[in-house]
């Protein structure tokens, strides 16, 4: 990368991709979709959580399986699953790839045992003084949220920053929870919780980008090299670092940095496109 983006331009530079990708039309193709296709707080947050956690693979496939999963719930998949009975539940489907119907039926019950006694997800994301990001959380949300089968193959898909991981869905599903709906896109719905915890959804694609433009070192895509990337992503925009997430993603759709690996050549800046 090196002669590609002058450091000093590079927040500027990763401020225009944030800013052409985090709009309306972002969204159809985007599993953020789904939990925009509902007006109560509850099912924004219950679907928002279960499309977030099978965002692995192909949008398309993604897209598809969510479709299937809350296709028998009606306008508010809270309110069925409130009322379900255990047969009921068993009744219903929801699976993709790994993540296995008998997963879903944990899922399922664990989301009806929550609305049953609670109004929101967003308790379970305690924030507490002096932690600097949300991994504490997430692991605080896994176990208030599974219960007695914390320890099954079930809870493999609530990844734990504890253990090492990136957790890569949940701090997608978190993005969606708490940055402001000022741009159409995320949600805002979690005021207890501030942007300026958030950590980058890490993942394969963003890892890559971000260690093409210099701002991760490790090549790992686990939890260190999150906190690597935030510290990096901090330093940009303290206030709100995870925006850069558009600009990551619409770096790596876009095929720009491979073009510009590929030739040496610099390419057009998101102003000049």
């Amino acid at each position: 990368m090196a002669g590609l983006i002058p450091s000093h331009a590079l927040k500027e530079w990763l401020d225009e991709w944030a800013l052409r990708y985090e709009q309306p039309d972002f969204i159809p193709a985007d599993p953020i979709c789904m939990p925009h296709r509902y007006a109560r707080r509850e099912d924004i947050e219950a679907v928002g959580l279960m499309t977030a956690l099978i965002a692995w693979g192909r949008r398309g496939s993604i897209l598809q399986s969510a479709d299937a999963m809350f296709a028998d719930l009606g306008d508010s998949p809270v309110a069925f699953l409130v009322d379900a009975s255990e047969d009921d539940v068993q009744g219903l489907t929801w699976a993709h790839r790994t993540f296995l119907p008998e997963d879903g039926w944990r899922f399922m019950r664990a989301l009806q045992s929550w609305y049953r006694t609670h109004s929101t997800l967003e308790s379970a994301f305690s924030h507490r003084a002096g932690e600097s990001d949300l991994g504490p959380a997430i692991d605080r949300f896994r176990h208030a949220f599974a219960g007695d089968w914390i320890d099954s193959r079930s809870a493999k898909h609530l990844a734990s920053p504890a253990q090492g991981s990136a957790a890569k869905r949940l701090h997608l599903y978190l993005r969606w929870m708490v940055r402001p709906a000022a741009r159409g896109v995320d949600f805002g719905l979690w005021t207890s919780l501030s942007p300026r915890l958030l950590s980058c959804p890490l993942d394969v694609h963003t890892g890559n980008v971000a260690r093409d433009l210099g701002l991760v070192q490790r090549k790992a895509n686990d939890r260190k090299t999150v906190m690597e990337l935030d510290a990096a992503l901090r330093a940009m925009d303290a206030e709100d670092p995870v925006k850069y997430d558009f600009a990551l993603f619409g770096l790596g759709e876009s095929g720009w940095l491979q073009k510009s690996l590929g030739d040496g050549r610099q390419r057009p800046l998101p102003s000049d496109l």
